[in-house]
């Protein structure tokens, strides 16, 4: 029988009470993006280059990846490591449901040049699903945050999967009162009824409704829908800018079979 396991050790690398605000504190704006990046499908080799040019110009403070390879079989690094190192600057978070010391590893990640407090993932309910969810507490001007990245069931009649794991998430986290952001491919636009929990009152999307057409490339055959999210707390967050990336074709590729969504927040 499996059960649930945390895939990742929390760490602590810093007492959260040394982490508090001041009342004079300017409120911290946090720049985010999400993209699932299609691991090595299509033309890797030149894809590889545009994806780094597309995430280096939102110059984002935390990064979510999704569908991110590692597979020694056919000479892969990390690709959420090579990105990381390309980049420059930023911590490097991976979970898998693939066995640590597997030749062959798929996930998701995050990127972060922020100072982290905490990390720590899980597998989704349901299991046969082999879906994760990822978190970094990271300190904006003193201020803990949890950032979250997850993937989830893609069929179109999953909508109930898709409010199990959005469930088995939320459950998870800590309720300490910290503010959440919630990032990823969530496989649905923001009418499904499995994502009804994050387009309530708890959550705003960074991306508005009507502000974009799709998330999802067409050049690779895909129908236009936004599936993609970046969902931030009301209670905590105020919205600045949120754009698509990674949408404008060179020598005619694109980074990935789907656009990024890049954001910024202020804490309010």
């Amino acid at each position: 029988m499996i059960h649930r396991r945390t895939l990742l050790a929390a760490v602590t690398l810093a007492p959260l009470a040394a982490c508090a605000t001041t009342p004079a504190a300017r409120p911290a704006g946090l720049r985010l993006a999400t993209f699932n990046i299609w691991h090595n499908l299509g033309d890797w080799n030149a894809r590889r280059p545009l994806l780094i040019a597309a995430l280096k110009a939102q110059d984002a403070d935390v990064i979510a990846l999704q569908e991110v390879l590692e597979d020694a079989n056919v000479g892969l690094e990390n690709q959420a490591r090579m990105l990381a190192r390309e980049l420059g600057g930023y911590h490097v978070a991976f979970v898998s449901t693939d066995a640590e010391g597997a030749p062959r590893r798929y996930g998701n990640a995050l990127l972060t040049r922020l100072p982290v407090l905490a990390e720590k993932s899980i597998e989704l309910d349901p299991l046969d699903d082999f879906r994760t969810a990822l978190r970094l507490r990271v300190s904006v001007q003193g201020q803990p945050v949890d950032v979250v990245v997850t993937h989830l069931a893609w069929q179109d009649d999953a909508g109930p999967v898709r409010a199990r794991q959005v469930s088995s998430l939320l459950s998870w986290l800590p309720q300490e009162g910290v503010p959440l952001i919630v990032m990823g491919d969530f496989n649905a636009t923001q009418e499904d009824t499995g994502l009804a929990t994050m387009t309530g009152p708890r959550f705003f999307s960074a991306l508005p409704r009507g502000s974009a057409v799709t998330t999802l490339n067409p050049a690779k055959g895909h129908a236009e829908r936004i599936i993609d999210h970046i969902f931030v707390e009301s209670e905590f967050f105020a919205p600045v800018e949120a754009h698509i990336f990674g949408d404008t074709p060179t020598n005619g590729e694109y980074p990935s079979d789907h656009f990024g969504v890049a954001a910024t927040v202020r804490l309010r």
